[in-house]
């Protein structure tokens, strides 16, 4: 094992590498102004006009997509694992659709059905519904579409939680405390599940805050495309806007790896305690 280390060492640089250079080419060019050092683009961010509104509303859109798709994906996995295992090749096939689907021919399906929904639904209350999800200030058609474009990443991070723990014995043994099997799902299976769930809750952020297709596709206006509109009269803000997001999500990253390993730890300890 020993002899795997210098290698091990150099992947790790190479890895740093790709993604340090690129990182440290754009602070530059972020910083450089006239051959002078100026962080005037970082210090004028939060003063433009649209950062906080569109930054707001991909942080709501991400929150409402994350309660959303965990509402969804974590019942029908439990009881996939309980009740259906034998479908669990046929949901994992339908989870990874959206891998494949291209953005542009997603987006065409949207923008299909909202056009379609209205003509047909004039004179009906499901008019009302096609309007409402279409609002700017809280576009929930976003929503909508991301929930399918998180269900791979999703589905994968709990699966993996799902794995890692004996579901059936876990409900089997609340349900012989009288729990029902709601209870059983948010007492005994849930905190089980906390790694799991953090995972597909930092990764469907992630894809919320840099989607960028659809959004504009669809013309609504989160962080991404805010972004890129700024980037044609402000290059080096939107340049700084992208290097403090990046190291944001980083930080999210880290702040998540360290509190998974922190629960685990306090986890390992107590049973450690109760262990005879």
């Amino acid at each position: 094992m020993a002899r795997l280390n210098p290698w091990r060492w150099v992947v790790f640089g190479l890895a740093a590498l790709y993604f340090l250079v690129p990182l440290g080419a754009s602070v530059i060019f972020s910083v450089d102004v006239n051959d002078e050092v100026t962080f005037d683009a970082y210090s004028q961010i939060v003063g433009t006009d649209g950062f906080v509104s569109s930054l707001l509303l991909a942080l709501e859109l991400a929150a409402a997509t994350i309660a959303l798709v965990l509402l969804l994906m974590v019942p029908a996995m439990v009881a996939l694992r309980l009740g259906a295992p034998r479908l669990r090749p046929v949901v994992e096939v339908v989870c990874s659709l959206p891998l494949v689907v291209p953005p542009i021919a997603f987006v065409a399906g949207i923008v299909t059905v909202l056009k379609w929904g209205p003509d047909h639904f004039s004179r009906t209350p499901f008019f009302e519904t096609f309007v409402a999800v279409q609002n700017p200030d809280f576009p929930f058609v976003l929503v909508l579409a991301y929930v399918v474009m998180a269900l791979p990443f999703v589905y994968r991070a709990l699966d993996a939680g799902l794995r890692a723990i004996d579901v059936p014995t876990l409900v089997e043994a609340a349900r012989s405390c009288g729990a029902n099997q709601t209870q059983a799902l948010l007492r005994a299976v849930l905190p089980n599940l906390r790694g799991a769930l953090l995972n597909a809750s930092f990764l469907t952020l992630a894809l919320v805050l840099g989607e960028y297709t659809v959004a504009h596709l669809l013309g609504f206006r989160p962080f991404a495309v805010w972004i890129v509109d700024i980037s044609g009269s402000q290059a080096q803000m939107s340049v700084a806007v992208s290097v403090l997001s990046l190291l944001v999500t980083w930080a999210l990253l880290l702040a998540l790896a360290a509190l998974g390993g922190r629960h685990a730890s306090s986890r390992t300890v107590a049973q450690g305690k109760t262990t005879p």
